[in-house]
This record gives C-alpha cells, structure tokens and sequence, in this order.
C-alpha cells in the first residue's frame, strides 16, 4: 500500500517544485499541504483529485504501485487528450486500425 503523503513528497521533488509552487498548481492553500504533513493526515478525496492534476496524472496513476505506470509521456498525455474528442464511431475505427498494425 502506498504512502500518499510521501508519494506527493516524492513526485514534488522529482519536478522540482516547492510547495508553494505544488499549491499553485493544485489550487489548495499551501497552509492545508503544510498541515497534511505536520499533523500526518491524508488529503480529502477531491484535494487528491486537485493534486493528482497538478502534477498531470490520473487518481490510477497516482496510486499506481508500479511507477512505471504512474508517469505518461507528452505524446501518450496529448493522444489521451485526443483520444477524449472522439466519437464512439471514431474510436471503434482507431482500435480497429491499431490492432491491425503488426507492433511485436
């Protein structure tokens, strides 16, 4: 199980980011992030939702053990980005045009 605080720790100082800055991003008072950790308590659903944002990632992604899987590149983000303006006929051809392309 992970440790929620230390993985926004970890991720905070992996891009550099001070935690005023991380409270920027997120949108969340810097004063609650500095309580989280001085009092040792877990963000809100929806703070954790702010953060996950913030550092561009899915609520998955974030709670993701394996941290391969909790980080996406540019191109992966844009083509999820794209992916979201689709219609469900559009989808389905994409998916059909990606299986059919040999990638072994």
């Amino acid at each position: 199980m992970i440790d929620i605080l230390e993985r926004i720790e970890k991720l905070q100082e992996s891009r550099g980011w001070t935690e005023y800055q991380l409270a920027l991003r997120a949108e969340i008072p810097q004063s609650t992030i500095s309580s989280w950790r001085r009092k040792k308590m877990l963000p809100s659903l929806l703070s954790l939702e702010k953060i996950c944002n913030a550092f561009d990632m899915t609520m998955a992604q974030f709670l993701a053990e394996d941290s391969a899987m909790a980080e996406i590149t540019p191109d992966q983000r844009k083509l999820l980005d794209r992916w979201e303006l689709l219609s469900a006929v559009q989808k389905k051809a994409f998916l059909e045009l990606m299986e059919s392309v040999n990638c072994r």
